[in-house]
């Protein structure tokens, strides 16, 4: 058992991690704002996942104030003109303004090494969000990691500093939320376990 004063006990780990949940823009407080020393620190703790030879494969465009219109315009475009006449308006909507419903929106991006397979490369990016994630819990922030609109489109890639080998990942967006979500279920952890003993 550590003796360490400055970490958590594990009832209070057990708590963040189970507190833990995807809220929904629509679900955020409009027009407030996160002060940018907790996404800092959220970043900061991202930086601290685990990573296969160290290559540490994450990378954060972070939009916040007038940074979000620039987003949302430019991945509502992008749609449209991949969609070209089978555009969904509904989904060009939501594109263009999911991010001023948030305070910040992150965008999450892996920077490929060839020393390692890129699955490795992928599962690390995800072990930062999970903590970029913990960190909005334990700071009473929302988030929720979006995948849809142009997380897979080659053509997003530049707009978010990544090469043609790298992988955009998706949208970690951010913001207080309106109403504290209920409680959150699992199956049980029996159902999912297998002990081998002998």
């Amino acid at each position: 058992m550590s003796t360490d004063a400055s970490l958590p006990t594990p009832e209070q780990f057990d708590a963040l991690i189970r507190a833990r949940r995807s809220i929904q823009p629509i679900q955020f407080e409009p027009g407030r704002v996160i002060p940018d020393d907790i996404i800092e620190r959220m970043l900061e703790n991202a930086n601290w996942a685990p990573t296969h030879k160290r290559t540490e494969p994450w990378r954060f465009v972070v939009f916040t104030g007038a940074g979000r219109q620039r987003l949302a315009e430019f991945q509502s475009a992008l749609y449209r003109q991949q969609a070209g006449e089978f555009v969904d308006e509904k989904k060009a909507h939501k594109l263009a303004t999911n991010p001023l419903l948030a305070s910040h929106v992150i965008a999450i991006g892996m920077k490929r090494h060839h020393v390692l397979p890129e699955i490795e490369e992928i599962e690390a990016v995800a072990c930062a969000v999970q903590n970029l994630h913990l960190t909005a819990v334990a700071n009473g922030v929302g988030g929720y990691w979006g995948s849809g609109g142009v997380t897979y489109v080659e053509e997003a890639k530049p707009f978010f500093g990544l090469g043609p080998e790298d992988k955009l990942l998706g949208f970690f967006y951010l913001g207080y939320v309106q109403q504290q979500p209920g409680r959150n279920l699992r199956k049980p952890i029996e159902e999912k376990v297998t002990w081998v003993t002998e």
